[in-house]
């Protein structure tokens, strides 16, 4: 009798091809015969349904691929097993230190691990190679500004940069953004903004600080960036962050930073980009407290607590998160966690931001607040970002005051 194991995950590509290898591995790998159905809904019902509303309790899935924004949420709420017993009973090889401490941080709530991480960030800096070494553009840009044509490393030599490359006569843009206020890349892209300047989110004592003069300055600079200096395209405002990867695989912008994933994207043989692509570390503000950061967030194969087949369900996790198969991840588009992946000579070959991943993830790199609350205090942000920069319908200090007030009444459990 062949048993189904039903897993929940969002859609993309990288991950559909990756479980379909995975999926036809684990059947041919184990005694039982199994089969794995998948089933891919939009984040946003993801989020709504099956966490806010709790319907993964529901008994309709064995694997989740969770968010890791959602971990609190879900282990909170009890909706995904703790899985510490399993992985000290038969854990994957070479659990844990095959992974960097970040990544398990990212699948780890008070304690307690709820996953092994199976697709990971983080956000890194891209640049046309071949615009920057471009003699004729190095020779325009010193009579234009009065310095060498260079990778920027502050946020203010960025825009100049960004100006500088901005042509919409030539299809080409200094950079682009994911500004689509769908509570993703437009609440991280202020984030990042947020962290370079030396600011952060919440006090010690866990009240907000994401209204300081510096959270101000990030997001009126990340509105500026497409209302006030033009330097990313108009159409910024309704992408997301695969929609941005396309756009500069497509070799309509200079330089953006984005998912570490996307080099992918831009790096395949039929991209326009392809062999002129590289990487660096996102700029800093140029003051004492700036610095160079990231961002990460990963997603996590996680077993739901009402789930049918809860063996079986861990024994898939488990051979997922192998060598071989957390390359077959990254071979399909989507992205390792392992050290062994990261460190694959092959791998760097033919994807080169590899060579960043394990530097950033073990360095400069931030995570969200890890809150039960998290998905709301999300939405208060994503809707301060889109009034601010969408709408424009309030000013930065102004949506960023609201934002403040509400993450202190919905912490106060007002």
């Amino acid at each position: 009798m062949t048993t189904t194991l039903r897993l929940l995950a969002r859609p993309f590509d990288g991950f559909e091809r990756a479980l379909d290898r995975q999926i036809a591995s684990f059947a041919s790998a184990t005694d039982a015969a199994v089969e794995v159905e998948r089933d891919h809904r939009p984040l946003p019902e993801i989020h709504e349904a099956f966490v806010e509303g709790e319907r993964l309790a529901a008994g309709e899935y064995d694997l989740f691929l969770c968010l890791s924004d959602w971990l609190p949420a879900v282990a909170e709420r009890g909706l995904v097993e703790p899985l510490d017993g399993r992985l000290d009973a038969t854990p994957p090889p070479d659990w844990p230190e095959g992974w960097a401490e970040s990544m398990r941080d990212l699948v780890t709530y008070e304690g307690t691990t709820y996953g092994v991480p199976y697709h990971d960030g983080p956000e890194v800096f891209f640049y046309r190679e071949d615009l920057f070494e471009n003699a004729a553009e190095q020779r325009a840009f010193r009579e234009a500004y009065g310095r060498p044509l260079s990778v920027p490393r502050t946020w203010s030599e960025f825009l100049e940069v960004a100006e500088f490359f901005t042509r919409p006569e030539e299809d080409l843009w200094g950079t682009v953004v994911a500004a689509l206020p769908d509570g993703h890349n437009d609440v991280y892209d202020f984030l990042i903004q947020l962290w370079s300047r030396g600011g952060e989110v919440f006090t010690d004592e866990m009240t907000p600080a994401f209204d300081s003069e510096a959270g101000v300055d990030a997001l009126r600079y990340y509105r500026d960036l497409i209302h006030e200096h033009e330097v990313a395209p108009p159409a910024s405002l309704e992408m997301e962050s695969v929609d941005s990867g396309r756009f500069y695989a497509d070799g309509k912008a200079a330089m953006m930073w984005n998912w570490s994933g996307f080099g992918a994207m831009a790096e395949d043989p039929d991209s326009d980009v392809f062999g002129r692509v590289d990487y660096g570390l996102i700029p800093r503000a140029d003051t004492p407290e700036g610095r160079h950061t990231s961002l990460t967030v990963l997603y996590g194969l996680t077993v739901p607590s009402s789930a049918d087949h809860p063996d079986l369900a861990y024994d898939f996790v488990r051979h997922a998160a192998s060598p071989e198969m957390d390359r077959v991840t990254t071979e399909e588009g989507a992205s390792g966690t392992r050290l062994s992946t990261w460190r694959d000579p092959e791998v760097r070959q033919r994807e080169s931001f590899y060579s960043m991943v394990e530097e950033i993830n073990t360095g400069a790199v931030d995570t969200l607040p890890q809150l039960p609350e998290y998905t709301a205090f999300n939405e208060i942000l994503n809707e301060a970002v889109e009034a601010a920069v969408v709408d424009r319908s309030a000013t930065p200090e102004a949506a960023l005051s609201e934002a403040a007030a509400r993450t202190e009444a919905l912490l106060d459990g007002a």
